[in-house]
């Protein structure tokens, strides 16, 4: 087979070294310093760190929970708990759309890929 299931992750994820490394060593002029995206060390208080690492200890919480209470669980609580973190305050319309993508994953995932994922905990199945 030409085209596996991780075909798609490893080329984003080549890509997306390769254009962060263009972004790292192109050189900049000498205006560009206060262009719109450059990042101020000196205002770091100013940006939402402590978001980005809530984010960051979510991704990790959800690949530790993946196996011990199913993917369609987990995917569920990471969508919710990162939206709220986020900021959307409509918790059943999320729980909604969490439990919908997550679903739709899923099933595409096992019906298409043919990769099992083990949609519920380990004490159900």
């Amino acid at each position: 087979m030409a085209f596996l299931p991780n075909t798609m992750p490893m080329v984003l994820s080549v890509l997306g070294a390769l254009f962060a490394l263009i972004i790292l060593l192109t050189p900049k002029t000498a205006g560009e310093d206060e262009a719109l995206g450059s990042i101020d060390l000196s205002r770091l208080r100013e940006y939402k760190v402590g978001q980005a690492l809530a984010l960051i200890g979510s991704m990790i919480l959800y690949a530790i929970a993946l196996r011990p209470i199913g993917f369609i669980a987990a995917t569920v609580l990471f969508l919710v708990g990162t939206g709220w973190i986020l900021g959307e305050r409509k918790l059943l319309l999320m729980i909604g759309v969490a439990l919908t993508g997550a679903l739709v994953i899923w099933l595409l995932v096992e019906q298409a890929l043919g990769i099992f994922l083990r949609p519920l905990p380990w004490f159900i199945t």
